[in-house]
């Protein structure tokens, strides 16, 4: 069972404390939100989970090891994987062919291997007609992608980067049901970065809230949507 647990968790960029002493921990099968208004601090947390940024000061420790000075592609070989707001997908490259890169690269499988089982993921995501240029795709289907892209490197722990943006009310219900599936059947500990309070009331298990990069509230969502402290910090925020 993978887990992942942070102390004190601080980075500072300059005179501005963009994370400030979290600790939390989020383990195998557990779907994590992951909230706060605007500026929260909750992208640079996943940065430095990620291994984008170094934390100024505090520990990430994942699967009993200290990673908290490790670069980005060492923790992605250990099995932490994320997606980003904005989606950058290769252009050049088919839908499949997108999914692939992380079986050819990452786990270093023969193009037939990685062919094989990029088809399998691209049925458990939903996505068909695989061989279509990246720029015939629904916003539905990028993001489908970009998450199986992200898996196709084998993770433990995902997380998930306001994946639901831009997604109309059928295609969030699509996507909600999709990570769950993914994080039952796979024993897939997901963080989920959102702004729609539906969305991490019906797909987390548990919530943790930012504000100003501190950990102000943390527990299921029905308790966490009444804490009074989260209640003010969302007043005129994006709730």
């Amino acid at each position: 069972m993978a887990e992942l647990i942070t102390k004190k968790l601080t980075k500072q960029f300059g005179g501005l404390v963009a994370v400030n002493d979290v600790s939390f921990s989020i383990k195998s099968g557990e779907i994590l939100g992951i909230i706060g208004p605007n500026g929260a601090g909750k992208t640079t947390f996943i940065n430095l989970i990620s291994g984008i940024y170094l934390p100024t000061s505090g520990s990430i420790g994942f699967d009993g090891v200290d990673i908290s000075q490790k670069p980005a592609h060492e923790r992605a070989r250990m099995g932490i994987a994320r997606t980003y707001q904005l989606i950058h997908p290769r252009e050049n490259l088919d839908l499949l062919e997108n999914v692939m890169i992380g079986f050819l690269f990452a786990q270093k499988q023969s193009i037939a291997k990685a062919r094989a089982n990029a088809e399998a993921l691209c049925g458990t995501m939903g996505l068909a007609n695989l061989h279509r240029p990246v720029s015939k795709l629904t916003m539905l289907e990028t993001k489908k992608m970009e998450i199986a892209h992200a898996l196709a490197n084998g993770p433990k722990l995902l997380f998930l980067d306001e994946v639901m943006a831009g997604l109309n009310s059928d295609e969030t219900k699509d996507m909600i049901a999709t990570v769950k599936q993914l994080a039952k059947e796979r024993n897939l500990a997901v963080g989920v970065v959102e702004h729609v309070m539906g969305v991490i009331r019906e797909l987390t298990d548990r919530v943790i809230v930012l504000e100003s990069g501190e950990l102000i509230a943390e527990g299921p969502y029905s308790v966490v949507s009444k804490n009074p402290r989260v209640v003010q910090a969302y007043l005129g925020g994006a709730a």
